[in-house]
């Protein structure tokens, strides 16, 4: 989605962000992942995320959070990437528009983790359609040999 974090917050630190992506799993879990800019970390990323949501109307979504899922550099690394940790929460993300129609307007999460640290964002879009992917997963394609 493109557009602008007018805020992002993360446990009392400002941030910008290079980006905001939405993201349903095959597995019923959905995401509202955000890539910090954050000069000192290349990796620091955050994802509000749920497995309960409900659409009240074509241009309304709204995801209960019950996790935040942290990511940066000094995270431990599987096939070179962080792993994120997951960090029990709540809160929750109304996103107004439609994916379908290809416009969202708007992003605005809000969750305070078990240790009281708490997550804001509220992403405005510069109007441009949003860029919607696919993937399915696959077999691994790398054998282990026992």
């Amino acid at each position: 989605m493109a557009g602008k974090c007018v805020t992002l917050n993360v446990a009392g630190h400002d941030f910008a962000c290079r980006t905001v992506a939405y993201v349903h799993s095959v597995q019923g879990g959905a995401y509202f992942t955000i890539a910090l800019d954050d000069f000192a970390d290349s990796s620091h990323i955050i994802s509000f995320s749920g497995e309960n949501s409900q659409r009240t109307n074509d241009n309304l979504y709204d995801l209960a959070i019950d996790q935040m899922l942290l990511n940066s550099k000094t995270r431990p690394k599987v096939d070179s990437l962080p792993v994120p940790v997951a960090v029990a929460s709540s809160g929750r993300c109304v996103q107004l528009g439609n994916f379908a129609a290809g416009h969202v307007s708007s992003v605005v999460c809000s969750a305070t983790d078990e240790t009281g640290q708490q997550y804001r964002l509220r992403f405005e879009s510069d109007g441009s359609p949003i860029m919607v992917r696919s993937v399915n997963p696959s077999a691994p394609t790398i054998r282990q040999n026992s």
